[in-house]
């Protein structure tokens, strides 16, 4: 029988230094696709304070010397962002942990970005956990009600491009819904899912030449990232909403999400507390269950904050697989 485990969330936590977590949330946005896209807002540091976001520019407007200014905030929609909080475990060697501190904040901040990225894209994307549950966040991505789906189009007739551009026509255009319309947004970049690009790279014309010679820059962020169809391009394996190979989780089929990425905003809590133990277990992702103590590990529980709003999902459209998920 497995010794009964320490329960973490009893243990006091400590405080992370901003030397430490300063780089684990850079890295942490240079994997995330959705990060790397949407834009920025501040996040209050203890993250429990809603801050309203607004969705919108302002509108400037020309005055006479002398007459009433305008006040710039006419039709801007404006969102609750609240912090969320998003845990991560760290199991790591006990001989690394007591002789090699520097050691022990190197594997943390190595492990920690990738970990924290894909919960995070995961929730924005598909409004889900990485266990299946429900997501953090009040709204997400495949909300929007614009879908295309990818290997339609004929090679005589453009082809994966013309099915791009057709994902991209159905935010470019809008609608003219009587309960929520849409005049249309500017699609400013796309989230892909990594298995899109081996697709991508097949893709030819009626005469067999490719269409894509490539869709990633190399070297550029901690993800793959490029252009396509002309607009920047993030890959992230929470896309498809299987993030971990092993994983029991169904690919959803989902490829490729295009729209206007400023209607969407993230912020993010500065700080990062850890809980430590020799004590506790837990189970992998393949369902094993680990002793610390019988393995010599170092638990480290990882907890920050994110916050993610949306202003209209109709500036997005999903691409989908044509066999669907699998």
């Amino acid at each position: 029988m497995p010794e009964t485990p320490v329960k973490l969330n009893a243990i006091e936590p400590l405080l992370l230094p901003p030397e430490i977590t300063t780089p684990i949330f850079d890295r942490t946005v240079e994997e995330s696709a959705i990060m790397r896209l949407a834009r920025p807002v501040p996040l209050a540091m203890t993250a429990q304070t809603a801050i309203p976001v607004p969705m919108d520019l302002p509108t400037a407007g020309w005055v006479d010397e002398g007459g009433p200014k305008p006040t710039g905030t006419a039709g801007m929609g404006v969102k609750i962002m609240q912090g969320k909080k998003v845990a991560c475990l760290v199991p790591i060697s006990q001989e690394v942990a007591n002789s090699n501190a520097a050691g022990l904040y190197t594997q943390i901040q190595q492990d920690l970005p990738k970990a924290l990225a894909r919960a995070f894209d995961l929730a924005a994307i598909h409004g889900k956990t990485p266990t299946g549950g429900p997501g953090p966040f009040p709204n997400f991505l495949t909300e929007t009600p614009y879908t295309a789906q990818l290997g339609t189009a004929p090679q005589n007739k453009g082809g994966i491009w013309a099915d791009l551009v057709s994902g991209m026509k159905l935010v470019v255009d809008g609608d003219d819904d009587p309960e929520n319309p849409s005049e249309g947004y500017d699609l400013t970049g796309w989230a892909g899912d990594p298995r899109l690009r081996p697709d991508l790279l097949l893709a030819t014309d009626a005469n067999g030449r490719p269409i894509f010679v490539d869709t990633t820059t190399p070297g550029v962020g901690a993800v793959g990232s490029g252009t396509l169809v002309g607009l920047p391009l993030s890959y992230s394996r929470s896309i498809s909403g299987k993030v971990i190979r092993q994983s029991t989780a169904q690919d959803t089929g989902l490829r490729l999400v295009g729209g206007d990425f400023g209607q969407c905003a993230y912020g993010i809590g500065m700080n990062i507390t850890v809980k430590m133990s020799t004590e506790a277990g837990y189970v992998d992702a393949d369902g094993v269950w680990h002793s610390a103590f019988q393995e010599n590990l170092v638990l480290l529980l990882a907890e920050a904050y994110f916050g993610f709003v949306i202003g209209n999902p109709k500036a997005f459209a999903t691409l989908t697989s044509k066999g669907g998920g699998s």
